[in-house]
């Protein structure tokens, strides 16, 4: 597949989700990504289930297509000789090696970074852990739920303080990859000028905290810890979910402007609710006022009227829906490819495009299907013992 990174070979030796999730997106833009897997099982996603696609014989984790596209799959065990030289051949070659073991395991099968990139001074290294490197809390293990937890997302997330609810979604894990991608990019630009290779790192609980955005400066600077409060805003309102006759729908007023026209629009009494702080500092009446308004509405033509109005506004999709929807579709966020053993499927797909000087799209397409583990271990072999000649 071509793209922005046709010609950079990244071996991904990260299981689970956040290093896997990096080199994804890395093998979207292009890359040449060889995800090794460890003999018998592979990538421990591969059991995580249901639900599994296939015949009962040979059952697919959907979780684990969720995140290795555009991949190919080589079983080696890094603890036999023979394997571990593979590998050194492999990166001797690479561009990129992204990681997630815990702080040391590298070292202890004789694959320290240090040492990989002695051998190979261009080569950019990625490695993420759970709570970092160093500190003292830097070699504790790294799950999702637990790192939502322990950086303070929770707290932020539920219907109010005293109910914490963990993002739907393993968000620490997919922004560590998202993150960890950045820098790779970061560091194989300066590589370009500089014609040597560094390490990266980063970790679920940099994620996490990285994305604090207004609510770690609200504690940095404004000395206020921010708590859970349910689907509405702590510092913009109206902005949230409101209820209507047969359900909800969500509402963005960002701007005194919105808000006088949502008011003249469904003949709302702004009185003592005229500025964004009366309208926060008044919450709970400021949302008893709108949903007075919206009462006598069903959501679909409450969604109309806010549309003729100029106000943003938007319904609760269940994920059916959002992968049936046209505009989805628009955005290439789905696409279809040819899987080993489970044939034709379509995926969630990549969420960048691009398009040259003249306006034509020159995204990357001729996405691979996740492999099957070891599916081009032979092709590998073969081509590593050809380059050793």
């Amino acid at each position: 597949m071509r793209g922005p990174l046709s010609g950079v070979l990244v071996v991904d030796l990260s299981r689970a989700l956040a290093g896997p999730h990096a080199t994804m997106m890395l093998g979207d833009l292009g890359a040449r990504v060889v995800k090794v897997e460890a003999p018998d099982r592979g990538d421990d996603t591969r059991g995580w289930g249901p639900p599994f696609a296939g015949p009962d014989h040979d059952p697919q984790s959907t979780y684990f297509l969720s995140a290795n596209r555009n991949k190919e799959s080589l079983v080696l065990d890094l603890k036999a000789d023979s394997d571990r030289e593979i590998l050194l051949r492999l990166i001797d070659r690479a561009d990129v090696l992204v990681e997630n073991f815990r702080t040391g395991v590298l070292e202890r099968l004789g694959l320290g970074i240090d040492l990989l990139m002695k051998r190979n001074p261009q080569l950019v290294a990625l490695s993420i852990t759970g709570f970092g490197h160093d500190g003292p809390e830097g070699g504790r293990p790294g799950y999702d739920q637990i790192a939502q937890g322990e950086a303070g997302l929770m707290s932020l997330t539920g219907s109010g303080p005293d109910d914490p609810e963990r993002v739907g979604v393993p968000i620490g894990d997919l922004l560590a990859g998202i993150y960890g991608a950045y820098g790779v990019l970061a560091a194989l630009h300066e590589r370009s000028v500089t014609g040597e290779g560094q390490v990266v790192r980063t970790s679920l609980l940099a994620a996490l905290v990285g994305v604090h955005a207004f609510q770690g400066t609200r504690w940095t600077v404004a000395g206020e810890i921010g708590r859970a409060q349910g689907n509405h805003h702590p510092s913009i309102a109206p902005y949230g979910l409101f209820r209507c006759h047969d359900g909800a729908v969500q509402i963005a007023v960002g701007s005194e402007s919105l808000w006088r026209r949502l008011c003249d629009g469904f003949a709302i009494d702004p009185s003592g609710l005229s500025t964004n702080t009366e309208r926060v500092n008044s919450r709970e009446r400021m949302i008893e006022v709108v949903e007075a308004a919206f009462a006598g509405w069903d959501a679909a033509p409450l969604l109309a009227r806010l549309a003729d109005l100029g106000v943003p506004a938007g319904r609760i999709r269940g994920l059916d829906e959002v992968y049936t929807w046209d505009q989805t579709r628009s955005q290439g966020l789905l696409i279809d490819v040819e899987h080993a053993s489970l044939g034709h499927l379509t995926l969630p797909g990549p969420p960048l495009r691009f398009f040259d000087p003249s306006g034509h799209e020159s995204t990357p397409s001729g996405h691979t299907a996740p492999p099957r583990l070891d599916q081009h271990g032979e092709s590998l072999r073969m081509w590593l013992s050809e380059e050793a000649r």
